[in-house]
């Protein structure tokens, strides 16, 4: 029995990084969303509230280093660097394991600027980090369709719990802007509508 489990060690810590890895991510989508807007951000706010928002996008990138480390010690399915890293490349779940990679790479983006982020300008900085949202879309689509535990009752009300959280606070970030101009007849809707309209995660610096 202990064999078995020995075997199976790398399969198991592959689900369950990705499925923490996907727990991290969401959590710093709705950390970074809510610090955007004024569910958070508000005069005096601590300066550990960003440095969360930052250690969870780093926590994340590690699970998912973990992730790539198990699905390539792993033996039931194999996974070299090729199947790792290249889209369409694998032959177990091609469009699934595609989907994976292309999340990898935007998460690796958007923390390689986080971490740069007082040296870039702030247009670049920014629209890469906007890449969150399609980068939450891709892992979560990658999850339910090569992951092992996409039945699993809990995993999916998690998913789903999770989803929700984050298409509120985006719809709520893109609309509240609009709303708030409308309301104080402020002439800023008028000249920069498109502006408005971007839900940036982040705004402070």
């Amino acid at each position: 029995m202990l064999g078995e489990l020995n075997a199976k060690l790398s399969w198991y810590a592959a689900r369950a990084s990705g499925l923490i890895a996907w727990a991290v991510v969401t959590a710093s989508i709705l950390w970074g969303l809510a610090l955007s807007t004024r569910l958070v951000r508000r005069k005096g706010v601590p300066a550990w509230l960003l440095d969360l928002h930052k250690f969870l996008g780093t926590l994340s990138l590690v699970f998912v280093g973990v992730h790539v480390v198990a699905l390539w010690a792993d033996n039931f399915v194999y996974f070299g660097p090729r199947e790792l890293f290249v889209p369409l490349a694998s032959h177990w779940r091609t469009s699934a394991v595609a989907w994976g990679i292309a999340a990898t790479y935007l998460l690796v983006a958007i923390q390689l600027t986080s971490w740069a982020m007082k040296r870039l300008p702030r247009k670049v900085w920014h629209s890469v980090h906007l890449m969150s949202i399609p980068m939450f879309g891709f892992a979560t689509v990658h999850g339910f369709t090569s992951g092992a535990d996409n039945k699993n009752l809990a995993v999916q009300w998690v998913a789903l719990t999770g989803g929700l959280f984050v298409f509120l606070l985006v719809a709520f970030r893109v609309l509240a802007p609009r709303r708030r101009a409308h309301a104080i007849g402020s002439p800023r809707a008028e000249i920069a509508p498109s502006e408005a309209a971007v839900p940036t995660l982040l705004t402070s610096s």
